[in-house]
């Protein structure tokens, strides 16, 4: 299990895959550590960010899952286009990573940089 520096360290990281990374978000194993860059452009609020970790972005992986175990091949990650940055919110085997992005970016050139970062617990 992750303590709180950890996180802090793996949140560090996954900041340092790029300058386009507004926020990051690790969900593991019913715990949350998250954080913010400081001085984001139109953010969204704290409160909301928790519930959307809590509620949201397990429910789009849960359905994502279900839909891709069908028929094709598994689901590994859903990358939302909101109207302020883009969302990249990658399944784990215990949870998920939530990483924004500045728009104009592209997310899916650091999935796998991300990826190998978070799943090192």
């Amino acid at each position: 299990m992750m303590h709180g520096t950890q996180e802090a360290l793996l949140i560090d990281r996954i900041f340092s895959v790029s300058a386009a990374i507004r926020y990051v978000a690790l969900y593991r194993k019913g715990a949350l550590a998250a954080r913010q860059r400081s001085e984001v452009a139109d953010a969204s609020a704290a409160e909301s960010d928790r519930y959307e970790e809590l509620f949201v972005n397990p429910t789009l992986l849960a359905l994502a899952r279900q839909r891709g175990n069908l028929d094709c091949g598994g689901a590994n990650f859903v990358l939302v286009g909101y109207g302020n940055f883009l969302q990249l919110v990658i399944d784990l085997p215990d949870g998920h990573a939530s990483i924004c992005f500045e728009l104009g970016s592209a997310p899916l050139d650091f999935l796998d940089a991300i990826r190998e970062i978070a799943i090192e617990t």
